[in-house]
């Protein structure tokens, strides 16, 4: 299947007073229609820039942007903004991470969501209100018709965080991307967001990225699940072998750090040492090498040269950002990190 989102070599930094920040440093990844790739990492790990390039967002800011970011074969970063702004709630959208800050507290929901619409068809404001009430009755607003006139601080965080859907779904885009759609919401309702992508999903055949730090959400949800760490991809493959087969000692770090329905509750929780780098002064060499347990193993070359992110094995899908050769890889997680999951 033809890829419809091609992310290559993509890097992002901000010039500041203390230095350039470097979000995002060499991405890769693609993406086929109704597929999803999990993109997963510490707050600050580049994620949600990553997301605001591929929409165009950074196009007239101080951002310095480079690489091809390819939607549908057209290349984002090589557009005029005025180009991008035409596809962006069409062709690609975005759920925000926080629905009350994204959501304008003047107007009312109904409008929101129908001003959407009206930018890329054309139709009466009628049409627009009434495609607004069928959105938020498809992703389950009881009383679609009363509540569309509701505004913003009138909804609960869940339901504002379907009318984000709707609003993000109006236009049918072929992209959808979720920044940390579930943060601050209940258990319950989690799983009803979750549930919500998935059947719209099916239903629009739309390729989804979900950012997040929840590596519950992404289990159930993502095909890929791409790693950052500190701008970078560090690992890269099908959620079976990140999960299941961890090759990166960050990711060995994230998964043993949760805690297990069946594990000791006298038993302290795992964690990984020390804190995320800054971004204006990234370490040298693999850029987690301070927190990482197995420099010694490797010696110099941990803080001297940036490892490629290379295939674990011949032909995998499955790729890795690490100094450690594949037998010592395979012996580490066989001894002392599947005991662990």
């Amino acid at each position: 299947m033809s890829k419809f989102l091609e992310v290559n070599n993509l890097s992002i930094s901000f010039p500041t007073e203390d230095g350039v920040v470097k979000a995002v440093d060499n991405m890769s990844f693609s993406l086929e229609k109704g597929k999803t790739l999990g993109i997963v990492g510490e707050s600050g790990s580049g994620k949600s820039v990553t997301s605001l390039a591929i929409l165009g967002l950074h196009k007239g800011s101080t951002a310095e942007v480079s690489g091809q970011i390819l939607i549908d074969g057209q290349d984002i970063n090589a557009m005029a903004e005025n180009q991008v702004r035409s596809l962006r709630g069409k062709l690609m959208s975005m759920i925000f991470q926080d629905a009350l800050a994204a959501l304008h507290p003047y107007y009312t929901v109904g409008n929101q969501i129908a001003e959407a619409y009206l930018v890329h068809n054309k139709v009466s404001k009628s049409e627009a209100k009434k495609r607004a009430i069928e959105m938020l009755d498809r992703v389950g607003i009881p009383e679609p018709q009363k509540r569309v006139d509701d505004y913003p601080h009138q909804f609960s965080g869940g339901m504002r965080q379907r009318a984000m859907i709707a609003m993000a779904l109006s236009c049918n885009p072929s992209l959808l991307i979720a920044d940390e759609p579930t943060t601050a919401l209940d258990v319950t309702v989690q799983a009803q967001i979750i549930d919500l992508l998935r059947d719209l999903q099916k239903e629009f055949n739309t390729a989804i990225i979900l950012i997040t730090h929840d590596l519950g959400v992404v289990s159930e949800t993502a095909d890929d699940i791409l790693l950052m760490y500190a701008g970078k991809a560090i690992e890269y493959g099908t959620v079976r072998d990140v999960l299941q087969k961890p090759q990166h000692p960050y990711g060995w770090g994230l998964l043993t750090s949760i805690p297990r329905l069946t594990g000791d509750p006298e038993k302290s929780l795992a964690a990984i040492p020390g804190t995320p780098p800054s971004l204006i002064s990234v370490p040298s060499g693999c850029a987690f090498h301070p927190r990482c347990s197995y420099v010694k193993q490797v010696g110099t070359a941990c803080s001297s040269s940036i490892p490629d992110l290379l295939p674990v094995s011949a032909g995998a899908h499955h790729l890795v950002r690490c100094h450690l050769d594949t037998a010592a890889r395979e012996e580490i997680f066989r001894s002392q990190v599947a005991p662990n999951l």
